[in-house]
């Protein structure tokens, strides 16, 4: 019975890590320079377009035992010049401090305004050797499509993270001591939980990512993106319809989840489901809107005289034939088109210096972000390369059962720096400013 609860409760924190991982807010807009760092077989570096496609794909050797820096720092201006680079994406594994410091000398030399962000490797290596890997990119080896994969998880964490198995993302504890079969199950949950809270583009999205949304199996997902390269972007939900085998029981368990921006319907961008149109476009008839407000970014103010207003609410409801639940969420969909809840999560801190652990003094305050929650704390990425440990006993003035009461994988934290030892690479932190 113990053993039993003990394994719900790793679980739990496995699901809660699991789920602020992949619903860590995506940077956007933005061409990425990957970077999978290395010592003997150097650093791959691989460039992503703002769309997530790979343009460029080389190899570096900055780091021991080459230490080719000058060459690499050359390679590197041309790259952040030809492409228009203004991020960079460094894997946290092995050789990454060292990499680290050669992206710092050369941000200082460039008069560009290009930041890094240290992203977390958990699983990029599993993901590089599986077959999903070979297929998306078969002419690229092993280091080329890690270092895409690094370059993709700052652009859209949950769409390259879904790709992974999720016990291979290593957010948890006492991983291979529980039930495998149960962990898969309740993390595969999870996973479909959040690729539906967030909705996917249905005209970019992979076989990978579509799976997870409700009505759609592995079949379906591969016959959607299959006939999308056949017949080109979807222009309608409605042309789901003809997708071999995808019949209408499945067309609407899915649609209100897969969006299609610029396409010929406009709800098609927003998760109002097909079914809902003709109430929605009632709506905004009936108050003397039009439609083409929602493509500008919503009707702001929308909501102001309806939500909480019962009245309103049964009287409006019956007008355009639909309960009061759908009209609730029509209205906040109208205001705010496709909002993706992973904009209120705490944004990646962006860097442009470097620290290292001889650095480090008792008593300085610094920002880091939260990289694992276990039972008894949380390991805390302050931009050394090992993390600190805030013990749970560090982390609130009241007393807390567990460090989920506090803090959140991806949150972005302060912390005081309590002790450094040098020898076993060990940095105590304290949240108790």
């Amino acid at each position: 019975m113990l053993t039993e609860r003990a394994e719900d409760s790793a679980i739990r924190v496995f699901n809660e890590n699991l789920k602020q991982l992949l619903m860590q807010p995506p940077i956007a807009g933005k061409n990425v320079l990957g970077w999978d760092p290395a010592f003997r077989t150097g650093c791959k570096l691989a460039v992503v377009d703002q769309t997530g496609k790979v343009l460029d794909t080389i190899v570096i050797y900055p780091t021991a035992p080459q230490n080719k820096v000058k060459e690499a720092k050359e390679i590197l201006k041309k790259l952040i010049d030809k492409y228009d680079i203004s991020l960079i994406s460094l894997g946290n594994g092995t050789a990454s401090r060292e990499s680290e410091a050669v992206i710092v000398e050369l941000l200082k030399e460039i008069d560009k305004d290009v930041s890094y962000v240290i992203v977390s490797e958990a699983g990029a290596s599993v993901y590089s050797a599986s077959k999903l890997a070979t297929e998306e990119f078969p002419n690229f080896d092993v280091g080329q499509r890690s270092a895409a994969s690094i370059a993709r998880r700052l652009q859209d964490p949950l769409a390259e993270l879904v790709k992974i198995d999720p016990k291979a993302i290593g957010v948890g504890q006492y991983q291979h001591d529980m039930n495998q079969k149960k962990l898969g199950e309740q993390l595969g949950n999870v996973v479909e939980d959040c690729v539906n809270n967030v909705g996917v583009d249905l005209n970019t999205a992979s076989a990978s990512l579509l799976e997870y949304i409700s009505g759609i199996n592995k079949t379906l997902a591969k016959n959607i993106v299959e006939y999308r390269e056949e017949n080109g972007k979807f222009s309608t939900r409605k042309e789901l319809l003809k997708v071999a085998k995808l019949g209408p029981k499945a067309f609407e368990q899915c649609a209100g989840f897969l969006r299609i921006t610029d396409g010929k319907e406009v709800l098609d961008s927003t998760s109002v489901h097909p079914e809902s149109y003709d109430s929605a476009k009632k709506l905004i008839s009936g108050l003397g809107l039009d439609i083409e407000d929602v493509k500008k970014g919503g009707i702001k103010g929308i909501s102001k005289n309806i939500i909480g207003n019962k009245e309103k609410i049964s009287q409006m409801s019956e007008e355009i034939g639909c309960d009061g639940i759908t009209l609730v969420d029509i209205v906040k969909e109208l205001e705010k088109p496709a909002r993706d809840p992973r904009d209120e999560m705490p944004k990646p801190i962006l860097r442009s210096d470097i620290l290292e652990m001889k650095d480090l003094k008792e008593g300085m305050i610094l920002k880091g972000t939260v990289r694992n929650v276990i039972d008894f704390g949380a390991f805390v990425d302050i931009g050394v390369h090992e993390d600190g440990l805030v013990h749970i006993s560090q982390m609130s003035d009241k007393y807390i059962k567990h460090p989920l009461e506090v803090v959140n994988i991806g949150d972005v934290v302060e912390v005081k720096i309590m002790s450094v030892d040098m020898q076993k690479k060990r940095i105590q932190l304290s949240m108790k400013l």
